[in-house]
């Protein structure tokens, strides 16, 4: 697994321990303010992830290339697409 991959599963696992932790506190009934606050993290982690994936993308498309430019066209405008979309 390269270190990127490594480096994205780490985060996924670690908001994935929020979001637990976020069904346990609604569970038993915390402050409203505190969950969202909790939530608020998980949005960000995630949009870190998003970020991490589309950056090795970009980074793919520079460093190796598709033969067909039209094609590597098509990859960037994606990957910019993506990066616009946040």
């Amino acid at each position: 697994m390269k270190e990127q991959q490594k480096k994205v599963i780490h985060r996924l696992r670690r908001t994935e321990g929020q979001i637990r932790g976020i069904q346990k506190m609604i569970e038993e009934e915390k402050e409203c303010v505190d969950v969202i606050t909790q939530l608020s993290a998980v949005r960000s982690s995630i949009d870190r992830v998003m970020g991490m994936i589309v950056a090795e993308n970009l980074k793919n498309c520079f460093v190796d290339p598709e033969d067909d430019p039209e094609k590597q066209s098509k990859k960037l405008e994606q990957a910019i697409n993506m990066i616009i979309k946040k």
